[in-house]
């Protein structure tokens, strides 16, 4: 097994060694019995047989699958939680975030297998470390079929040497200082400045209470974790204005949103046809375009390079496109024109992922009252204080 037994300190932050242990057994609190599973993801599900995949240097978040949580709960992890199985099993990757899993699974003698009856139906604890996030079809599954779970797609060094090795109870208190500090929240005005231009959207949330992702999965009600955890969110009402995105490929454009979705795209600087292909997206299937979460994020963390992670760093904020119904949301994947389309697909707006896009603003309007509660990426005094208050 991969050992992680140093502190590590990471720009400037100091975190305690990774323990695989102590992380499931804060997140889960296991009663001692329970069955885990570890799933992964890979191009061709037939290399599970034998851990094949492993010969391939490029897999490296499923080498860490391998390495540090299947070995490590072979090699005592599982018998000091009272767990059992351990198993690990691969599916064919679905390429996009949240989108629906597939009906069939490998083992690791290459025997495929159904999803739902040999995973669904038999683990009570499943960690998904993959490649795409799983988080939404895992979640709905979990519902129906009553287990509890965390995914941590994109899974590296840094995410388990600091996001991963953080005290999960601590975590949760913080981020419900923040949730506290945010609930019943009318609306956000966020305000973006890219060169000289200034965009501004509008984003409503009707008074509804925030929601936090903590970490914690405790209890027997089913539910999943996404790992690592920290922030606070909404499931938008509406928005209206504009917004900044920046594609994969580096190009800007400028978001034009209208009763609560994207209705336009417009090149600010890169490829055209990056927005032409967007809008064509858009038009062909328009619940692509609607804002389905508004997100903080409530740690003190290094960047990881991974969203999963930096998503959830203090100062960030995100909006999401697409697939809600694993925040409490109605936007399920049968509303989408395409399955393909059906992703939950987060926009992250950080000092480290969209350097030429400065947040310079974002108030809370609540009550009649308009509140600056981030600026430049900090926290303003309201935010400060509220996360100063005894626990």
């Amino acid at each position: 097994m991969e050992a992680l037994t140093q502190e590590t300190t990471l720009d400037g932050m100091t975190f305690p060694p990774f323990s695989l242990e102590r992380l499931l057994r804060t997140v889960f609190g296991p009663n001692g019995g329970e069955k885990v599973a570890i799933l992964i993801d890979l191009e061709e599900p037939t290399l599970m047989k034998d851990h094949a995949y492993l010969k391939n240097p490029s897999l490296t978040v499923q080498r860490k699958a391998h390495d540090v949580f299947y070995l490590g709960l072979r090699e005592g992890v599982a018998s000091a939680l009272g767990l059992e199985g351990g198993e690990m099993y691969a599916y064919r990757r679905t390429g996009g975030s949240n989108l629906d899993l597939p009906e069939e699974i490998f083992d690791d003698q290459g025997n495929q297998l159904s999803f739902r009856e040999a995973i669904y139906k038999v683990y009570d604890i499943i960690l998904c470390i993959s490649t795409d996030s799983a988080t939404a079809p895992l979640t709905a599954f979990a519902k129906e079929y009553g287990f509890r779970g965390a995914t941590l797609h994109g899974l590296n060094d840094v995410i388990l040497q600091s996001g991963l090795s953080v005290d999960y109870n601590q975590v949760s208190k913080e981020a419900e200082k923040l949730r506290s500090a945010l609930t019943r929240a009318d609306s956000f005005e966020i305000d973006f400045k890219l060169d000289s231009q200034i965009l501004s959207l509008t984003i409503f949330c009707d008074g509804q209470e925030a929601q936090k992702s903590h970490g914690l999965c405790l209890g027997s009600e089913p539910d999943v974790a996404n790992l690592p955890a920290g922030e606070v969110y909404f499931v938008p009402k509406g928005a209206e204005g504009c917004f900044p995105m920046q594609y994969k490929d580096g190009t800007l454009g400028k978001m034009e949103v209208s009763e609560g979705r994207i209705k336009r795209a417009t090149l600010i600087k890169g490829d055209q046809s990056t927005i032409d292909a967007h809008n064509e997206k858009l038009a062909s299937d328009p619940v692509t375009g609607v804002l389905g979460e508004l997100g903080f994020g409530t740690q003190t963390l290094p960047v990881s390079g991974k969203d999963i992670q930096d998503e959830k760093i203090l100062g960030t904020m995100h909006v999401a496109t697409g697939r809600s119904d694993h925040l409490g949301g109605n936007l399920t994947p049968d509303k989408f024109a395409r399955p393909v389309n059906a992703t939950h697909d987060d926009i992250l707006f950080s000092p480290s992922k969209t350097p030429e896009i400065l947040v310079s603003q974002v108030r809370m309007v609540r009550d009649g009252s308009t509140i600056p509660v981030l600026e430049s990426f900090g926290v303003t005094d309201y935010l400060s204080q509220a996360m100063a208050k005894d626990s």
